[in-house]
């Protein structure tokens, strides 16, 4: 199953040198490619990932798709949102779905709240000073996401982050998140808690006049007693 990532990496490198010049569409397609796939200090599957995702903008509203394929079939996702930004904030609604999870009678237009696999998370992120400081809050809203008695969990998340940028080329990122109440970062068990601590180094590998964005992260989750460090690319086209 190895080849298959090293296969998909030659075949985004080949599409990557063909797109030299900046498209003016609002539509966009990247691919990124991951040794690990992570999420708030959350492991999903046990193999290298594609992240595919087709994203459209326009005067501030974005909307998404993306999917998230692990090559030895430990994880699949497919995941869509919508987003608006105005200057200092951003506000959201994603929604998360994950077909080998939710069993073979779970469908993907099943939508009751009682027994959808769908989980929708509404979350507003600001950027209110002049350093480069971000503040993301998010919860749950619908789906999924239930207690243990089976009601809505309303998982919430927050999370604090500081970029600093040594040149155009090279930043260093720190984040450090914590859920606010019994959620799904914690099984449901455990109130606020320090879910996320992720140190990230991003830069670009450069081939004449292209460059290729790569980045390596440290990941803790103190909550769980488990650290990740992880390695991706990024193609957009």
């Amino acid at each position: 199953m190895k080849r298959i990532f090293f296969v998909l990496l030659g075949i985004a490198l080949s599409f990557f040198s063909l797109h030299s010049q900046e498209k003016q569409s609002p539509f966009s397609f990247a691919l990124e490619l991951s040794s690990k796939y992570m999420w708030r200090g959350i492991e999903y599957g046990t193999a290298p990932v594609a992240f595919p995702m087709l994203s459209y903008s326009y005067k501030g509203f974005s909307a998404y798709a993306l999917g998230a394929y692990a090559i030895n079939g430990s994880h699949q996702e497919v995941d869509l949102g919508l987003s608006y930004s105005h200057e200092k904030f951003t506000f959201g609604l994603s929604d998360y779905y994950y077909p080998s999870a939710v069993g073979e009678k779970d469908s993907y237009f099943l939508l009751s709240n009682r027994t959808t696999g769908h989980s929708v998370e509404a979350y507003l992120t600001l950027t209110p000073f002049k350093v480069p400081l971000w503040l993301t809050l998010s919860t749950y809203v619908f789906g999924a996401d239930k207690k243990l008695n089976g009601g809505q969990a309303f998982s919430s998340y927050a999370e604090a982050g500081y970029t600093h940028a040594f040149d155009d080329n090279n930043a260093l990122s720190l984040a450090v998140g914590a859920n606010l109440n019994k959620g799904f970062y914690t099984d449901y068990e455990k109130g606020f808690n320090v879910v996320n601590i992720t140190l990230k180094y991003t830069t670009s590998f450069t081939f004449g006049k292209f460059k290729l964005p790569v980045s390596a992260s440290y990941i803790l989750n103190p909550y769980k007693e488990k650290s990740y460090f992880t390695f991706s690319f990024y193609f957009n086209f």
